[in-house]
């Protein structure tokens, strides 16, 4: 599996890292998924504290415990869960980074994160004190590096300005181009990466297509604009699977160090490792996929 730098860091990435969101709780049958994404060359692995109330830390943590040194491990902060787990509130707070971490290094049963991520943010947090804990907390050598996770360009342009950030976590897909306009370019003119997320676009750029597709469409697209563009660009890619076509497709952003895509299977996880290594999207490629479908802005998420 090809790896590529993340930002200006020291951290090697594989161009496909695993969204351990998706595990689940079956402790046995996460296991095995790990397994089988380290069996594949995957040694990028994203969790959050807000998984599972902390049970997908912990068994991220067991599971690569044995091999900490061969891997990056990346887990976010900034989401509280009330007292009673019915909901979350957001706390970008310095004291709150700082005691999160705290949590995530004993569930993960580690001594440091590689790549600490605010798990979202909005232009009126204190992101000054939010930065400062993230620069202390590399200073005392819990966290080697930090970034983002984050779809509103304003945030993103406050970070890239004022802090010493690697990466910006971003949603990402042929059928979300938002962050092409305003944040791709951004990051790279300032040397910092993207990892994206949603690659199939909620199954929809997969083999299921339209049974994935909800009666409401998918961002800017209606369902009947959907049924009419999903079996096109089947059609018009050839011999490329979709889900392969979506992976590159994020990859051939030079702005991209990895594509962070969800398994809950070990076929999942080989399907995934496969379209990660196919030949990248020709210009051709990507001249068709820009001519089918739409350059989608920001608008709510600012």
């Amino acid at each position: 599996m090809k790896k590529k730098k993340l930002g200006n860091s020291e951290l090697e990435v594989s161009v496909l890292g695993l969204g351990c969101m998706s595990l689940g709780t079956d402790v046995d049958k996460a296991r095995s998924i790990i397994d089988a994404a380290l069996d594949e060359g995957i040694n990028y692995f994203d969790t959050a504290d807000l998984y599972d109330f902390g049970e997908n830390e912990k068994i991220v943590g067991e599971t690569l415990k044995g091999r900490r040194d061969k891997v990056v491990i990346a887990t976010k902060a900034g989401n509280r869960w009330k007292q009673d787990k019915s909901g979350w509130t957001w706390d970008p707070s310095k004291e709150h980074v700082k005691n999160a971490v705290k949590d995530s290094l004993k569930r993960l049963q580690t001594d440091y994160i590689d790549l600490y991520q605010l798990h979202g943010g909005t232009i009126d947090d204190p992101i000054d004190e939010t930065i400062e804990a993230f620069e202390e907390l590399k200073s005392e050598g819990l966290i080697r590096y930090y970034g983002i996770s984050s779809i509103r360009p304003n945030v993103v342009r406050e970070y890239v300005d004022k802090s010493s950030l690697v990466s910006v976590m971003v949603q990402y897909s042929m059928l979300d181009r938002r962050p092409e306009e305003e944040i791709l370019p951004l990051l790279k003119a300032n040397g910092v990466s993207a990892v994206t997320r949603g690659p199939v676009a909620k199954g929809l750029l997969s083999e299921k297509m339209l049974e994935k597709a909800s009666s409401e469409g998918y961002l800017d697209y209606s369902y009947d604009e959907l049924e009419r563009l999903l079996p096109l660009l089947k059609e018009k890619l050839g011999s490329r699977s979709l889900a392969e076509a979506a992976l590159q497709y994020n990859l051939s952003h030079p702005a991209v160090a990895s594509v962070v895509a969800g398994a809950s299977s070990v076929e999942q996880i080989v399907q995934n490792a496969k379209a990660a290594r196919a030949n990248p999207l020709t210009d051709e490629e990507i001249a068709v996929i820009h001519e089918l479908t739409k350059v989608n802005m920001y608008t709510q998420h600012r």
